[in-house]
């Protein structure tokens, strides 16, 4: 069986799930709004990002608004702070908690068709590095009923 982010037991793994986190000092209202603050080298906008109205909207101002001050290693480091934001978000939340034990040991997967990075991609040949990661999480905490 695979596990996709979009079903509502499993939607705490979707970045744009309404769980707030504190991440570096800051309380985000969702984890993507901290993943898009962190590729920000610019300070105000880090706050804009921070406190846009939705998970899109951050996505849209980090992209888009405040594109130019992207950390120029961004490729290289991006891996690293969703997972560090994952793991806050694990800490922070017993419902994460409670649906990465309750996903066994079966593939989880990020089922967004436009996303071969993070998720599966339309056609199932994405890399489904969100996925990954949560898989990874888990199997550290294997066992693990905090």
């Amino acid at each position: 069986m695979v596990i996709n982010f979009y079903t509502p037991k499993y939607y705490v793994f979707n970045n744009f799930s309404a769980h707030s986190i504190e991440y570096r000092g800051k309380r985000y209202p969702t984890s993507e709004h901290a993943y898009q603050a962190a590729k920000c080298t610019d300070p105000a906008g880090q706050e804009v990002i921070r406190k846009a109205r939705s998970p899109l909207h951050a996505k849209n101002l980090a992209n888009e608004t405040y594109r130019t001050a992207k950390d120029a290693d961004w490729a290289c480091k991006k891996v690293a702070v969703l997972e560090a934001i994952l793991r806050a978000k694990l800490e922070q939340h017993p419902e994460a908690r409670k649906a990465l034990q309750e996903s066994g040991d079966e593939e989880i997967v990020e089922d967004s068709p436009t996303d071969y990075f993070w998720g599966e991609g339309a056609d199932g040949t994405g890399h489904n590095m969100l996925g990954k990661l949560w898989m990874k999480l888990r199997d550290e905490s294997h066992g693990d009923t905090k």
